[in-house]
């Protein structure tokens, strides 16, 4: 088994406070009284509610679904009672159409959902894709892309291997390396169901080099499966970046525009590979996820098991958060998480973190003229000009800033971390990117 450590032009390593949560093993957070179900908790068209008010639900049981291509469906976490069907607030600064269900605390499981399925090695790949789109399952790693599309490539892709995402590489975020460490089996359980839809032989899972326990024991339980090569990687962000793992992994380019199968591989994160397991397995669709609940606000910080629809308050009260000295909460990691302007938002299946941080945690500083020295330049991960890009989204130059590459970056954060300026260059071509991408609907 090779050991390989990979770094890219640009990129930072700004400390991690990893130290905060990674020694604590995962617990479980009590869902909340009132669950909420946003009907839009990943990429593409959102779901419509198939549930009305009044109505008493399994925990487990579809309560949002849509025709469209590019979905998932929602399903509620907790039996009980449909008391509202509204818009609520989202953890995207929006408010999104929400079933609410006041939870009951029973339990009361669908009944296709059980630990009676023993019939993996029968179901064919494409059964299995329904079984995981039935499930409502989508990447856990941040994105929430439809696990079912990404596993059905278009047949002119040849595939040729998968990558496990286990890099990890965002500041404060342990949920991962624990996973790897307490459930081992059940992650490369799931790489195998992955593998056998693809039709590959070649499975990776790769881990940054500040991760040794979890590398060692990876590898113990990669013995005992063919094909499967955990690769060390250098610590350095944006390491989990699916470029550039692809090219650490593979020494493949995904060229602009493109996507990881056209080079022949498909990534998916460490806690997506468990919540392909257990559908399969049990019929179980996204119950939980674990979550890293951190920051100098928090006192109980740790890694916690979390229904989705739970409340972000009622996760910060059971970690003894300081609401007086929490300056920002954010929901992911500092560089690319999203700021809270409420904590009275539910978990969904993008919520990989929530940070309570305080003042010292925090940049501040105010904005001033950009001195030109080149930083974001030289950081930048994927080889862009950000001070060009920071400068035509000042003006809302779109066409020029189209020529400048702007849709190729993966706005990771670096260009604003290093900014000695305050300049909040990440957030400028967010916004520019999505004004593009709404002139291309118009």
């Amino acid at each position: 088994m090779r050991l390989k450590l990979f770094t890219f032009k640009g990129g930072q390593h700004p400390h991690d406070c990893k130290e905060i949560t990674q020694n604590k093993r995962i617990k479980d957070i009590p869902p909340s009284k009132i669950m909420v179900y946003p009907m839009s908790q990943h990429i593409g068209a959102p779901c419509e509610p198939i549930v009305k008010v009044g109505d008493y639900v399994s925990m487990g049981q579809k309560i949002g679904e849509s025709k469209a291509f590019v979905s998932a469906p929602i399903h509620s976490t907790v039996s009980g009672k449909v008391v509202a069907i509204e818009k609520r607030p989202h953890p995207n600064g929006t408010n999104v159409l929400s079933v609410v269900i006041e939870n009951d605390f029973e339990d009361k499981l669908l009944e296709t959902i059980n630990d009676n399925y023993n019939d993996e090695c029968k179901l064919s790949p494409k059964e299995k894709i329904e079984i995981i789109k039935e499930c409502g399952i989508v990447g856990l790693g941040g994105a929430t892309f439809p696990t079912h599309i990404k596993l059905s490539p278009p047949p002119d892709k040849q595939i040729d291997c998968c990558i496990i995402n286990g890099a990890e590489c965002e500041p404060y975020l342990t949920s991962d390396y624990r996973v790897m460490i307490e459930t081992p089996i059940v992650i490369f359980e799931g790489l195998k169901q992955i593998m056998n839809i693809l039709g590959v032989n070649k499975g990776y899972i790769g881990i940054e080099n500040n991760k040794p326990e979890a590398i060692d024991i990876m590898k113990k339980v990669a013995s005992n499966y063919d094909g499967v090569e955990i690769c060390v990687l250098k610590t350095k962000y944006p390491q989990g970046s699916e470029k550039h793992l692809i090219k650490a992994i593979t020494g493949r380019e995904v060229p602009s525009g493109k996507l990881p199968a056209d080079v022949g591989v498909v990534v998916n994160n460490i806690d997506t590979c468990t919540a392909i397991y257990n559908a399969i397995k049990t019929r179980q669709p996204i119950f939980t996820r674990i979550i890293t609940v951190s920051g100098l606000a928090v006192k109980e910080p740790g890694n916690y098991r979390v229904r989705i629809g739970t409340g972000f308050d009622d996760i910060l009260n059971h970690a003894q958060f300081d609401a007086e000295n929490t300056v920002k909460v954010l929901m992911g990691g500092p560089m690319m998480g999203i700021s809270q302007s409420t904590l009275n938002v539910p978990t969904i299946k993008g919520t990989s973190a929530i940070l309570a941080l305080t003042y010292d945690e925090c940049h501040l500083d105010k904005e001033v003229s950009c001195a030109r020295c080149g930083k974001c330049v030289e950081n930048c991960p994927m080889g862009l000009m950000p001070v060009q890009l920071n400068a035509y989204s000042k003006i809302n130059d779109l066409e020029t800033l189209k020529k400048y590459d702007v849709l190729d970056c993966i706005e990771c954060g670096v260009c604003s971390f290093t900014c000695p300026c305050g300049n909040h260059i990440t957030q400028r071509i967010k916004l520019a990117k999505r004004q593009i991408a709404a002139s291309k609907k118009k």
